[in-house]
């Protein structure tokens, strides 16, 4: 079975070790002593601070485990290599909705580094799947929810 990668720019890739390092540095220990006050607290089949770091406890290792394999199977992929004016991940574009709309810029990232809050979104989201290999002047239209929305490229510049 072919594992599924995760494509993702460098700072990306550190970001998620950088998490993945906290996550069993400090967040691991702090749940297992947490686990362990729990327990002395005596029977264990009443013991809500004790189901609580538990809960805790498996949130913490699924954690761990979804980190490491994204790590595991990261696709880094370096924006320098691909056209300066090509839409690709770890690219910023900007662009303008058309007729008349205001200007937008958003960073294309690997879904393991999205935060739409920050303006990073996946390259798997229909807006960065419309403009992925797009050129400045391109003009793209995609379906959403909301019905066809069309864009003009106006700069696709290096993410900082």
């Amino acid at each position: 079975m072919v594992e599924e990668s995760y494509p993702m720019t460098i700072e990306g890739k550190q970001r998620l070790e950088a998490e993945l390092e906290d996550l069993k540095v400090n967040r691991r220990p702090e749940v297992v002593n947490r686990i362990k006050i729990a327990r002395s607290y005596g029977d264990l089949s009443e013991n809500s601070e004790y189901e609580a770091a538990k809960d805790e406890q498996a949130f913490v290792e699924g954690q761990i485990a979804k980190l490491e394999k994204m790590i595991r199977y990261a696709e880094i992929i370096n924006p320098d290599e691909l056209d300066s004016d090509e839409v690709s991940i770890g690219r910023k574009v900007t662009f303008v909705e058309l007729p008349d709309g205001d200007e937008e810029a958003y960073t294309i990232v690997g879904k393991a580094e999205a935060d739409p809050l920050s303006g990073k979104i996946s390259n798997e989201s229909p807006i960065a799947q419309a403009l992925i290999g797009k050129k400045v002047g391109d003009q793209v239209s995609f379906e959403t929810p909301g019905g066809e929305l069309a864009l003009k490229i106006t700069a696709v510049e290096k993410a900082e």
